[in-house]
């Protein structure tokens, strides 16, 4: 059984239009948002055995917040410019290159691409037109091997929102 993390990027700021797309910044309710998100994971008992980032700021941002809450050690989260405006088969590529003996992998990046990934496994009455900011979905795939995630049976575990959770907390 293989786990797959899509994880869109938090809340970031265009206050700053001389600041390029890569470098821009979080915005404290995306920070928010994201320890939200992030503390929901843990009661889940999620704890990835991998992390990979976008090297964009906002994404290794959030990926750190999300990795001080779980406990995963921040230097260990993997960056990749590959993951930058990625799209599905950008993501596949990168994930068949992890061992197999590598359980789970939470992947941090950008939209439209991380919506895309999302809706390959959902089944078309619930494709969704947006995976929004901070948003977190789970896959869990019947094999061994990540380099068959493609032809793998799978099942959607979970969607989860910053707005599925209480706004009030925001």
């Amino acid at each position: 059984m293989k786990t797959l993390y899509i994880v869109r990027h938090a809340k970031s700021s265009w206050d700053d239009l001389s600041v390029s797309d890569h470098d821009r910044k979080l915005l404290p309710v995306g920070k928010k948002r994201t320890r939200k998100i992030a503390a929901q994971l843990k009661k889940q008992g999620v704890f990835p055995d991998k992390m990979i980032s976008s090297t964009a700021v906002r994404a290794y941002k959030t990926a750190k917040i999300i990795a001080k809450e779980l406990g995963y050690p921040a230097d260990k989260v993997e960056t990749t410019r590959a993951l930058y405006g990625a799209g599905p088969d950008e993501v596949f590529d990168l994930l068949f290159a992890i061992p197999n003996t590598v359980e789970s992998v939470m992947v941090v990046g950008h939209n439209p691409g991380f919506t895309d990934l999302v809706n390959l496994f959902l089944s078309e009455n619930r494709q969704i037109d947006n995976l929004p900011t901070s948003a977190v979905a789970c896959v869990q795939f019947e094999t061994e091997q990540w380099e068959k995630l493609p032809v793998s049976k799978h099942k959607t575990m979970f969607v989860l929102t910053p707005r599925q959770l209480k706004e009030k907390d925001f």
